[in-house]
């Protein structure tokens, strides 16, 4: 693995970057990858239903091009992107709306996603001098997730085993560092039910049930990867020649205790308002998503059983501050429809699998709602 990594850094950053795209271009494109290809068009189709057929393809081949180009970042990442060679290559693009809340000296949950470099969204806050602590599921290969957990550690971030982490967060949260979360993922039976792109995703509880318990703020953050020339034709679908290593710092959401105490269920508020965040920064770099993950795998309960859309639930929704009748009668619609194709067996609704990982049948870290 040491040599892998040694061969990503050799050569110059730009045509190394260039190389790796053209293989996960290949590679997505390849007979034995049809299957997530599809997946990953799929829900493309599922967020953007205006889009053509052609530009979702597109941007299904992206997330793999971008996936293959993060792993050059990746490897770049700890020689680059130390105190020193940082601001050359990295902007801190409109941070303002959070700094209020990392300067306080007390805790603050940062929240990313599967949007742009989220191992640099880390390494950037913890080089400003905020310690951050990351949930992440240990490698199998315990050589490489030893080396993953000290060369991260060399820059301020420290990785936390998502399983048992509740021991270690109130320790982390007492000392006034961050816990830190990549939470746009599936998150089983159990998670919160939220809409995401106008359908009910699961959702991690334990953001909200920290945020909530503890009185803490939330930062939805992410790097997005920026710069390069455009190669050939100009237009929807031109091609872009990337550049190695530079990215803008965002902040798409930072909100405290002060937005959800008024309301009426906080933990489901909390949760509702970051996957918003996150669907805003997808929105914003859709070629910089890895399409292939199943956002929309877990199913409701009351889909499952072919029960009618909850009204607690249709509550819930309608005192969210920013959802508008047209997205709440889409949300419903799109329920009724995954619950009729729940009927006709689970394999039948979009981006589902028969697999069933450990970490996807509860909470990552534990907390029970």
């Amino acid at each position: 693995m040491r040599a892998v990594l040694a061969a990503a850094t050799v050569g110059d950053p730009d045509a190394t970057i260039a190389a790796a795209a053209q293989m996960g271009r290949a590679f997505a494109r390849s007979p034995l990858n049809r299957k997530r290809l599809d997946r990953a068009a799929d829900n493309l189709k599922e967020a953007f239903p205006d889009w053509t057929e052609e530009r979702r393809r597109a941007h299904a081949v992206h997330g793999y091009e971008h996936l293959a180009m993060l792993g050059v970042e990746i490897a770049g990442t700890n020689r680059i992107m130390n105190q020193d060679g940082w601001p050359e290559r990295a902007r801190l693009h409109d941070i303002s709306k959070a700094l209020d809340k990392l300067l306080t000296g007390k805790s603050v949950i940062l929240v990313t996603g599967h949007v742009g470099n989220w191992e640099l969204t880390g390494q950037l806050i913890a080089m400003l001098q905020f310690k951050v602590h990351a949930l992440y599921r240990p490698l199998d290969l315990r050589p490489l997730d030893a080396w993953l957990q000290q060369s991260r550690s060399r820059r301020g971030l420290y990785l936390v085993d998502k399983f048992g982490a509740a021991k270690r967060l109130p320790g982390i949260i007492d000392r006034g560092e961050c816990p830190a979360f990549v939470a746009d993922q599936n998150a089983g039976d159990r998670g919160l039910f939220v809409p995401f792109f106008g359908r009910l995703a699961s959702t991690y509880k334990a953001i909200g049930l920290t945020a909530a318990r503890y009185g803490i703020p939330v930062v939805v953050g992410w790097c997005k990867r920026v710069g390069g020339e455009v190669v050939g034709p100009a237009g929807e679908g031109a091609k872009v020649r990337p550049r190695a290593l530079r990215f803008d710092l965002h902040v798409a959401d930072a909100f405290g205790p002060e937005d959800w105490e008024s309301q009426p269920d906080p933990v489901f508020y909390i949760a509702a308002r970051y996957r918003r965040a996150l669907e805003d920064a997808i929105r914003e770099a859709p070629e910089q998503t890895l399409w292939m993950h199943r956002f929309w795998k877990s199913r409701p309960r009351h889909e499952r059983e072919g029960k009618p859309f909850p009204k607690a639930l249709v509550q819930k929704l309608s005192e969210l501050p920013w959802m508008t009748d047209g997205e709440l009668g889409r949300i419903i619609a799109r329920s009724e429809r995954d619950a009729a194709e729940w009927a006709q067996g689970p394999q039948k609704v979009r981006g589902l699998g028969k697999e069933k990982r450990k970490d996807e049948q509860g909470d990552e870290i534990g907390f029970e709602g």
